[in-house]
């Protein structure tokens, strides 16, 4: 039920915006906070900090499978894969009109390393120096290193001038941000609705002049302000998006859904007993009727997820013995039964016990999120079914993500890693280097799970240039992910994407694939709103 003050809300949002101005519901808040930093890993900084207000050097765009230029020209390794060389833009400035150079560059490399918290990637456990020479920046590794190259492109960059006095970075909230991005200027702001402008110094021509941002607090606001037609660019999931979207004005509202990455996953803590067993993660993941999940979160939009986490886009990596897989992600309540018996938790009058004790799994997740709520709602149903007490926890998106992190939930829906290669997907589910302890703020590996050949894999696939290497390393990788379990597959996870070209056009589609429609797709976005235009 869409309640009075959703309403209201929707009513609220554009019939004072300009033309020239894109509304956007990106991020689902009740009120905003002014934070502007794109440096955290948190989450907290608002959308489109770290790519619309400030940069990266390449943005990897994976409908053309290639890298962009973007404030760098030209990249290339060495010989050795053990320096990687960019050549930086001419003629870029920053929003305060000072001069974009290589040193900002160097500068934002070394806050990382000099900051606790701040390298979430662990770039500088692999990285040596960083050397500038005019317009040119060279990153020098401690061995060969390929995957340097995808940590380092997405970097957003900050201009020294501005944060060589921050002297807390790690928390500074950035309130009148200074960037390269085509949009810095925040020229309204409140707990409700802020709005973004274009940088006056901007290298690039822009067709429109900025951005609104409403607080939309959850998908049901969020879906009436689109079907009014109040908001021009969204992320959202929408049900019968064909019936109450599309149909609402088949000539303007448009979508696009495509699946390129990874999966959306059930993620088990394994500091918490008994999601440490691998027993018990199959169990639970036996239990799970995808084929029910995808119907009724999702609408048939995706398909299920297989074992291996991956969409088709990453088929050639499947393992050799792909079909001799333990099929632990199809519904087999059944012998998700046994399972559990073998772990030692019996049915007691309906109910899973081990040493008197029942077996309860709390579900978290987003509570503006509905689609990834009532994915959570299967979830609990089905492990309610195989005797498991199960109940889903609902919190806003800052509670949730910090929890996530920080290690203190049993299983949580969340999204992975995904890029040109699947080794950061893998990296990321098995890597013992990425592992933190709970308390502590982990940017990968939330479900902190370590297996010890991996770390030894990934550094071998950094190191060579061999894709014949590359393949056996992933298909390994691969495998490991198969064998051990260490994360739930649910769904491919789909880039949601909708837009209302009544009064902006240019938007990326199925007839126009030059990127991925979905705002939420980071660096990826600055290719979409550097091409939006007024219509005229």
């Amino acid at each position: 039920m869409i309640s009075l003050w959703s309403l209201w809300l929707g009513c609220q949002t554009t019939s004072t915006v300009p033309d020239d101005i894109v509304v956007v519901s990106q991020e689902q808040q009740v009120s905003w906070q002014r934070i502007f930093n794109p440096l955290l890993l948190n989450g907290s900084a608002r959308w489109p900090t770290s790519a619309g207000i400030y940069e990266p050097m390449l943005i990897y765009n994976p409908m053309e499978q290639t890298y962009v230029p973007w404030l760098a020209t030209t990249y290339a390794f060495n010989s050795e894969a053990t320096v990687l060389e960019l050549t930086l833009r001419e003629g870029v400035l920053w929003s305060d009109g000072q001069p974009f150079a290589a040193d900002d560059v160097q500068f934002t490399f070394e806050l990382l390393r000099d900051t606790a918290g701040l390298d979430g990637r662990g770039l500088w456990t692999d990285l040596e120096r960083i050397e500038t020479e005019g317009q040119v920046v060279r990153f020098v590794f401690q061995k060969p290193c390929f995957s340097g190259l995808e940590r380092i492109a997405h970097q957003p960059i900050v201009p020294q001038h501005i944060w060589k006095d921050i002297e807390e970075p790690s928390s500074f909230p950035n309130p009148n941000p200074v960037g390269t991005g085509p949009f810095t200027e925040v020229t309204h702001f409140t707990s409700q609705s802020w709005r973004l402008e274009k940088n006056p110094y901007y290298w690039q021509e822009l067709g429109i002049q900025g951005m609104e941002f409403p607080a939309l607090p959850s998908n049901e606001q969020a879906t009436l302000a689109l079907l009014q037609g109040e908001v021009d660019w969204a992320g959202n999931f929408l049900p019968a998006i064909e019936r109450i979207f599309v149909g609402r004005d088949p000539e303007h509202h448009h979508y696009w859904f495509p699946t390129r990455g990874a999966s959306v996953l059930l993620y088990p803590n394994h500091t918490r007993a008994p999601f440490d067993d691998k027993r018990v993660r199959q169990a639970i993941s036996m239990s799970i009727d995808r084929e029910l999940l995808v119907k009724v979160a999702l609408h048939d939009y995706v398909p299920p997820a297989d074992e291996s986490g991956l969409s088709d886009a990453y088929a050639k990596w499947r393992m050799a013995d792909w079909n001799e897989r333990t099929k632990w992600a199809a519904y087999n309540p059944e012998q998700a039964g046994k399972l559990l018996d073998q772990a030692g938790w019996t049915l007691v009058d309906g109910v899973r016990q081990k040493n008197g004790k029942p077996l309860t799994v709390q579900v978290s997740v987003v509570s503006g999120w509905s689609d990834w709520v009532r994915a959570a709602q299967v979830v609990s149903r089905s492990l309610e079914e195989v005797g498991i007490e199960a109940s889903v926890l609902n919190q806003d998106f800052g509670s949730w993500f910090q929890r996530l992190q920080q290690g203190e939930f049993d299983v949580s829906l969340g999204w992975s890693e995904d890029g040109p290669h699947p080794i950061g997907f893998y990296e990321s589910m098995l890597s013992a280097r990425a592992v933190q302890p709970v308390g502590e703020t982990a940017s990968v590996n939330w479900h902190r799970y370590a297996h010890p050949n991996a770390d030894a894999l990934v550094d071998a696939f950094e190191q060579t240039a061999d894709p014949a290497k590359q393949l056996k390393i992933g298909q390994t990788l691969q495998r490991y992910f198969v064998e051990e379990v260490p994360a739930i597959p649910l769904f491919l996870n789909p880039s949601w994407g909708e837009f209302n070209s009544s009064r902006i056009q240019g938007f990326p589609s199925k007839d126009n694939p030059y990127a991925r429609l979905s705002p939420n797709n980071v660096p990826e976005t600055l290719l979409v709103m550097t091409r939006l235009e007024v219509v005229r």
